[in-house]
């Protein structure tokens, strides 16, 4: 979607062909939202991880883990094991055959269910505080549908 008048952050990642924002999140093994992060498109995955984790270590001082994908590799586990002290769990691709990674799904299916929002379903929003508040909502409405 064009934003031509847009000051915002807004970028590409011709990596992933992503054009606008990414967005970040970070479940408990339930689903359930603890940090959801929206940055441009061009900053790289690996430093966005730590700013995320950053952010969530700051509400959750509790938490000894965390889990990603093989995109975390690199500066994100040296972050998290040096810098934070807590444990990266990197699931690597099964070879031979197609299947789920572990836990892995979990990420997955929590990013498929705002996507039902009509604000979500596309990068409507120019402000990332926006999007990340909008994401929010939208996982609060999912949150209490589960629980009735």
């Amino acid at each position: 979607m064009k934003t031509q008048y847009a000051r915002e952050e807004r970028g590409i990642d011709g990596g992933k062909k992503v054009k606008g924002h990414k967005r970040h999140i970070v479940v408990d093994i339930l689903g359930n939202l603890l940090h959801v992060k929206v940055h441009a498109a061009n900053v790289s995955d690996t430093k966005s991880a730590c700013t995320v984790l950053e952010g969530v270590i700051d509400k959750y001082p509790s938490l000894k883990a965390f889990s990603g994908d093989a995109g975390y590799r690199g500066t994100a586990v040296d972050f998290v094991v040096n810098g934070l002290g807590l444990a990266l769990h990197i699931s690597e691709k099964i070879e031979g055959k197609w299947a789920i990674l572990p836990k892995r799904w979990v990420v997955e299916r929590t990013f498929s269910w705002p996507d039902n929002f009509r604000r979500l379903s596309k990068d409507f929003e120019i402000l990332p505080a926006a999007a990340e508040n909008i994401i929010r909502i939208a996982m609060m409405k999912i949150t209490l549908a589960k629980c009735v």
